[in-house]
């Protein structure tokens, strides 16, 4: 990372350091010095409309009069915020907003600071409204450029200048986000009862505009979701081991800079709203025009393709595939014949690692030659699934299947596709590598839909930041963030806005890792839509009733035990002589500081033999300590005791855990 650039200047006889391309008036602000300003707020780019914040500069060749706000500083420069010139020109331009807007009350406060006890001059279009609009823009360009909307703007010219929607009529595309309101200095916007009748809309919208805020802060510096949404994690991944490349069995690659998000941020379409919904700040949605497909039924055809985001590319490298045109094509048609990336790249992956190994030849999948990096083939696969015609028969119907078809049918080793067939509950595995995080390993396998992160994505918190080293702590990690994931599914939330943008506080906070300052936002979201109190931990124990509840109907479909919470191995450590030789390093060190085995002098067979069997120790140690937490029989059978403490002790309930030992 480049040195920041920092300027000596002066304003009003002190000596201060800038950041070059800072502004004046930032400057200004930076240092506790005042400089009266009505356009200006640091959620939107400067705009000098309203000319109070002009200050006299002197660049060492002539003195000058500029506007503070988006004057940058590139040079030393001498600022003086109070000089004749600048008084006289800010007293005119402050009688003049006296003279049309007598009662608005920062503009009185601003003529008061320069001494103006009466403007000399009549307004033909005087406002006597202590809430008039002054026409500073601020609400048109927070909707803007904020919310990236363009609902309201200005009208005509000279005295009947206002700010309008468009045509003076009801705009269909505002949803009552609150930014324009909450940024007006004077009160003039207000907002109108909500249809859907929360009980304190008002808090609702103190709780949104609080992200949208820290949006437009921060994002740029933290995750970018704003510019290429989640795919800023492709590089992320890659530098911390945990890119999947050919169906997990590595973590990065030298070919990954194909597919950053850099790359895709030259695909997406830019300037355009495209949240989830209208109004989101944080926007990470992404789309791609004019995309031109290759292959399939809309060959030749420009297309519109809704991403790609994270899980694709990471699909993409997992079939070891690192062409940005391929992941565009694969992800429009997954979503065209209604499939989800992380089904298809994971079942493809695992496929391509069957044909590498012999299970699979051209003769049994119909002619298509698949190995890792095919992507022609992988196309035509996939469009093979959409047909429901050829191995696309096969291959659509999840890994699961084809583990049990491999092995009746082309003699397959029930072990080795097991072990690399990454699916758990019959859900495919998204795309993280989880090797070295046993906690990523639980959230996978305990999962009660299966191997997704919805529940649980503790990587960073486990393997990077060692946050939970014990079992004891990935338990009580698997028992709160699984529940407050939970939570969001219950009320109909994204989850992103939670940790995906940082108060810039966060980290000063007793557990960085909850975005404490997130959830109680949450917590007034809640008591603003229904008008009741809530706290962390009620929330909490709200998705935790509902989840007790999920695991019980497992049990009663056959599933929700222990048995049912394996994982395949390669989600806890190298299958293959290969794998650990990729990682022999650090794997040597593994066994030898935490298994205390010594390496020296055993074979890499033997090595991975002794790490698989140290690996699903560690495992099973960790479900005892995750049923343990959460108030489970050792078998994972909530107990009769856990389930009358939440209030589910329904008969048929208890009846059926009885039976499973509960």
């Amino acid at each position: 990372m480049s040195e920041i650039e920092m300027i000596a200047i002066v304003i009003d006889g002190r000596s201060i350091q800038v950041k070059k391309d800072s502004t004046i008036l930032q400057a200004a602000l930076d240092n506790n010095i005042f400089i009266p300003a009505l356009c200006n707020s640091e959620l939107v780019e400067p705009y000098a409309a309203c000319r109070l914040c002009i200050v006299e500069v002197d660049d060492g060749r002539k003195t000058k009069l500029v506007t503070s706000c988006n004057y940058p500083v590139r040079k030393p420069i001498t600022v003086l915020t109070s000089s004749d010139k600048v008084l006289r020109n800010r007293t005119i331009t402050l009688e003049m907003m006296l003279s049309r807007w007598p009662n608005v009350q920062v503009i009185k406060d601003l003529a008061k600071y320069v001494r103006i006890e009466k403007p000399r001059y009549e307004h033909p279009a005087v406002d006597l409204n202590p809430n008039a609009c002054i026409l500073c823009g601020l609400c048109m360009r927070i909707c803007e450029q904020g919310i990236w909307e363009n609902i309201i703007n200005f009208t005509n010219r000279g005295a009947v200048r206002a700010v309008r929607m468009p045509y003076d009529s009801d705009q269909p595309h505002c949803i009552g986000c609150g930014a324009c309101a909450e940024i007006c200095p004077t009160g003039a916007i207000i907002m109108v009862d909500d249809p859907n009748q929360p009980h304190d809309a008002d808090m609702v919208r103190r709780a949104g505009m609080r992200i949208t805020e820290e949006m437009i802060k921060f994002d740029e510096e933290q995750c970018d979701m704003r510019g290429v949404g989640t795919a800023h994690l492709v590089e992320i991944m890659d530098a911390y081991d945990l890119l999947p490349v050919m169906n997990y069995q590595y973590g990065k690659h030298e070919d990954t800079s194909k597919i950053s998000s850099d790359v895709l941020r030259t695909f997406f379409t830019k300037g355009k709203p495209d949240g989830c919904w209208l109004g989101c700040a944080m926007a990470c949605a992404k789309a791609i025009e004019n995309f031109e497909l290759t292959t399939g039924p809309y060959k030749g055809e420009k297309v519109l393709v809704d991403g790609p985001e994270y899980e694709t590319l990471g699909g993409s490298s997992n079939m070891g595939i690192f062409d940005p045109r391929f992941v565009i094509e694969y992800n429009f048609y997954c979503d065209t014949y209604g499939l989800d990336t992380i089904s298809f790249s994971t079942g493809l992956s695992f496929v391509m690692e069957c044909y590498e190994a012999g299970i699979l030849d051209k003769e049994k999948t119909g002619g298509l030659e698949i190995p890792f990096g095919a992507k022609d083939a992988a196309l035509e696969l996939l469009h093979q699934i959409g047909r429901g015609e050829g191995f696309g028969l096969i291959a659509g119907k999840g890994i699961r299947y084809m583990k049990k078809y491999f092995v009746d049918n082309f003699g397959a080793d029930p072990d080795f596709v097991f072990d690399i067939g990454m699916e758990a509950k019959g859900m495919e595995y998204s795309e993280y590598v989880t090797k070295e995080s046993l906690a990523q390993q639980g959230g996978y396998g305990i999962a009660l839909k299966g191997a997704q992160h919805d529940e649980a994505w503790l990587i960073f918190m486990d393997m990077v930041n060692k946050q939970i080293p014990t079992f004891e702590d990935k338990a009580e990690a698997l028992h709160y963030f699984p529940m407050w994931r939970t939570w969001f599914g219950l009320c109909g939330l994204c989850k992103l806005p939670w940790n995906d943008v940082e108060p810039a506080d966060n980290a000063e906070t007793d557990e960085p890792a909850k975005v404490p300052g997130h959830v109680q936002g949450y917590c007034e979201v809640f008591e603003g839509v229904t008008g009741k109190p809530q706290t962390m931990d009620s929330l909490i124990r709200m998705s935790e009733k509902v989840y007790n509840f999920q695991r019980v109907f497992n049990l009663k479909m056959g599933f929700g035990k222990r048995e049912h919470d394996v994982i395949p191995y390669r989600s806890a450590g190298p299958v293959t002589p290969r794998e650990y030789e990729s990682r022999q390093e650090r794997y040597d060190a593994q066994l030898s500081e935490e298994a205390r085995i010594d390496p020296s002098g055993m074979s890499t067979e033997e090595k991975v033999a002794a790490t698989r069997k140290y690996r699903e120790s560690q495992y099973e140690q960790l479900l005892d300590a995750v049923y343990k937490r959460r108030g489970w029989t050792n078998d994972g059978v909530p107990t009769i005791e856990k389930l009358q403490d939440l209030g589910v002790d329904f008969p048929d309930v208890i009846e059926l855990v009885k039976k499973h030992g509960g």
